[in-house]
């Protein structure tokens, strides 16, 4: 049940229909992408007891910008005791020229849940595209019971085919996902995900309660071959639809 709904511009949010009581949001940017000057902005509350996947219709894609502009993306997430949050956008697509600054919050009660996944693709290899200059903020902040017990953060501008082309970096990568899963079954978790991971892939269980997930690929496509088989064990073998087509 929505208790509470706004939507403004072009940032807008589907709910499909479904045979499941857990409710399924669909994130769409019917501008297409983000660029320069753009900014978006999502608040999302999950009551005690209530369960609620939150998902984007297709990649995301961050568009070429002004040198003097950025797109931002503000999103923030309140889990209440006992419920669970399975945020779990597709991919986020880098053009070479864009300039994106983005920030995840996730505040969790006692007693809640939260599965997290943020995929990045580093342009198209296909289209002979290659990002030689780009700028990218992207922070990550888990917070439980108002300690903070997970950060990430990225913060680069330049030649990133260049950096991640070093054999200390990602070695020629063409695509990275982080997964989090903040759960009291986190840690019976960690041998299954461990034994299904690539050679380019690696989980740590950081608390009892906080599993990471990383992975490296050569492409999207490759990306999502290790990283759908992790979502699927994390959450109870099911992922929203628009994932699968």
């Amino acid at each position: 049940m929505i208790d509470k709904f706004r939507q403004v511009g072009s940032f807008k949010c589907l709910f499909p229909r479904g045979d499941r009581q857990d409710l399924d949001a669909v994130l769409l940017n019917t501008a297409g992408g983000v660029t320069g000057g753009d900014r978006f902005r999502l608040n999302v509350e999950a009551k005690s007891g209530t369960s609620l996947t939150l998902t984007t219709q297709a990649c995301e894609r961050a568009y070429k910008a002004k040198p003097s502009q950025t797109g931002k993306v503000r999103s923030q997430i309140k889990v209440r005791t006992g419920a669970r949050v399975n945020w779990l956008p597709q991919e986020t697509l880098l053009f070479n020229g864009s300039a994106l600054d983005r920030r995840l919050v996730i505040d969790l009660e006692a007693k809640s849940h939260v599965l997290m996944v943020e995929p990045l693709v580093f342009g198209r290899p296909a289209m002979g595209e290659i990002l030689n200059a780009i700028r990218l903020r992207d922070r990550i902040e888990i917070w439980q019971e108002k300690k903070v017990t997970f950060l990430d953060a990225i913060s680069f501008s330049g030649n990133l085919h260049e950096h991640l082309d070093r054999p200390n970096i990602a070695q020629g990568a063409g695509a990275m996902a982080l997964v989090v899963f903040a759960s009291d079954m986190a840690e019976g978790q960690l041998s299954p995900i461990c034994d299904m991971l690539p050679d380019t892939g690696g989980a740590s269980l950081l608390q009892k309660n906080l599993l990471t997930v990383r992975l490296l690929a050569k492409n999207g496509y490759y990306l999502r071959q290790s990283l759908l088989p992790v979502l699927r064990q994390l959450n109870n073998n099911t992922l929203p639809r628009c994932w699968m087509l």
